[in-house]
C-alpha cells in the first residue's frame, strides 16, 4: 500500500469544545498512569486537580495486570534494564500501576458529570471493546505497543482520533503504523515525540525529532519525562500541538511513576508557561501591533526642511534631511523629490509636503 500522507487530518475535532490544528492553541494533557495508588477516590481527586490546574484533559491506561503480562517469576518476568524499576517483577509492578477495569465506568461518569475531557490508552483488545462501550472519544496508543498492529488496527477502525507516540519506534515502526490507519480510513493521526526513559535525561531528549514526524503526521507533539518545564516549552517552538505530562495528586502517594510526575503546582506553572509561550510564537502573519508601531511618529523617520528655502529654489541634500519624527514626508520621497522646485517659501524644521513641490 502507498501511503498518502496528505490525506491525513490537518484539524481534528475531538469535542464541542476542543480542536486540535496548527492554528489551536496546545492540547495539554494529564497523564494519570499508576498515580491513583490503588484507590479509585485518589484517581477522581486527581482528575478534579488536573483540571483546576489548566489541563486540557486527562488520560488513564487501561491495562490490568493479567492483560499486559504473566505471573511469573522467572528471569524473563524481571526488569534487569537500568530504569527506576530495576529488578522488579513485571507482574507485581502492574499490579501495582494498573486501573482496574471495574473502575472505568465510574472514572468516565465522573469526568462526564464534571466535565472534564477523559480518554485512555488500550494496551490490548479487552480494554478497547470496554472503553468503546464507554464511548471513550480519543485513543493514546503507547510506545511500547506501536509494534501492536492489532491494536492500532482495532483502535483505527472505531474511526476516532489516535495519538501515536513514538518513544521506541523506529521510522519503519511509524510508517508500519501509519499504514494501518489509513488503510481503515482512520486520518484522525496525531504523532508524539516521546523518550521512553523514566524520567527522561537532558541529554536524551532529542526534541528536533519532531522535524521528522512532521513528514509523516501535519500534527505533531511531545510526551515529556523529563523533569522540567524546558522541554514541553521547546517542543512547543518546534510545532508541538499535544502535550503530554504524567500528573500526580501529591508526591506522598507511593505510585510507581511519582519520580517522573508533576503535582498540581508544577503542572498549573507550566501551562501558564505554555499560553505564554504561544501568545510570544505569535502566528506566521504580519503582526498588526508591528504595524500600528510604525504610526508612532516619534520614533520613525521622514523629510523635513534643513534651511529655509525661497520660492522656486531646488531642493537639495542641504536643505532636505531625513530624521525623527516621522510626521513629515515618507522617506520613499526622498529621492524623488531631489532637484525639483518648491511653489512657496519652506521655513527650516518644517516638514516637507508633497504639495510644496513643482513636479512638472
Amino acid at each position: 500500500m502507498k501511503l498518502n500522507f496528505t490525506k491525513i487530518n490537518k484539524k481534528i475535532k475531538i469535542s464541542k469544545k476542543i480542536t486540535i490544528s496548527n492554528k489551536d492553541r496546545c492540547f495539554v494533557v494529564a497523564e494519570i498512569s499508576a498515580n491513583h495508588g490503588g484507590d479509585l477516590n485518589i484517581l477522581k481527586k486527581t482528575m478534579m486537580a488536573a483540571k483546576k490546574s489548566g489541563a486540557d484533559a486527562v488520560k488513564i491506561q487501561s491495562y490490568e495486570a493479567d492483560t499486559i503480562t504473566l505471573k511469573s517469576k522467572n528471569r524473563h518476568f524481571l526488569i534487569n534494564d537500568k530504569s527506576i524499576w530495576k529488578n522488579q517483577n513485571l507482574y507485581n509492578l502492574y499490579k501495582k500501576a494498573e486501573t482496574p477495569f471495574k473502575w472505568h465506568k465510574e472514572i468516565f461518569s465522573f469526568a462526564k458529570k464534571n466535565n472534564i475531557f477523559c480518554f485512555s490508552a488500550p494496551f490490548d483488545l479487552s480494554a478497547i471493546n470496554l472503553l468503546e462501550k464507554l464511548k471513550c472519544p480519543l485513543y493514546k496508543i503507547a510506545s511500547p505497543e506501536i509494534e501492536d498492529l492489532q491494536l492500532i488496527e482495532r483502535v483505527a477502525k472505531t474511526k476516532k482520533p489516535i495519538i501515536i507516540s513514538t518513544g521506541i519506534a523506529s521510522e519503519k515502526d511509524i510508517i508500519n503504523a501509519i499504514k494501518i490507519c489509513l488503510k481503515n480510513n482512520n486520518y484522525k493521526i496525531i504523532l508524539l515525540n516521546c523518550i521512553s526513559s523514566y524520567p527522561a535525561q537532558n541529554i536524551e531528549l532529542n526534541l528536533k525529532y519532531i522535524n521528522l514526524l512532521k513528514k509523516y503526521s501535519p500534527l505533531v507533539g511531545y510526551s515529556d519525562h523529563s523533569n522540567s518545564d524546558l522541554a514541553s516549552i521547546v517542543s512547543i517552538a518546534y510545532g508541538a500541538k499535544v502535550i503530554e505530562k504524567h500528573f500526580i495528586l501529591n508526591k506522598k502517594i507511593k505510585s510507581p511513576d511519582r519520580q517522573f510526575s508533576y503535582d498540581p503546582k508544577q503542572l498549573g506553572n507550566l501551562i501558564k508557561k505554555i499560553r505564554i509561550t504561544e501568545t510570544i510564537m505569535g502566528t506566521e502573519k504580519i503582526n498588526k501591533k508591528k504595524l500600528i508601531n510604525k504610526k508612532l511618529k516619534t520614533v520613525t523617520r521622514s523629510i523635513f526642511y534643513s534651511k529655509n528655502i525661497k520660492r522656486g529654489e531646488k531642493i537639495s541634500l542641504k536643505n532636505i534631511k531625513s530624521i525623527r519624527p516621522g510626521t513629515g514626508l515618507s522617506l520613499s520621497y526622498f529621492e524623488k523629490i531631489l532637484g525639483k522646485r518648491v511653489k512657496k517659501n519652506c521655513k527650516f524644521a518644517n516638514p516637507v509636503k508633497l504639495s510644496d513641490i513643482v513636479f512638472n
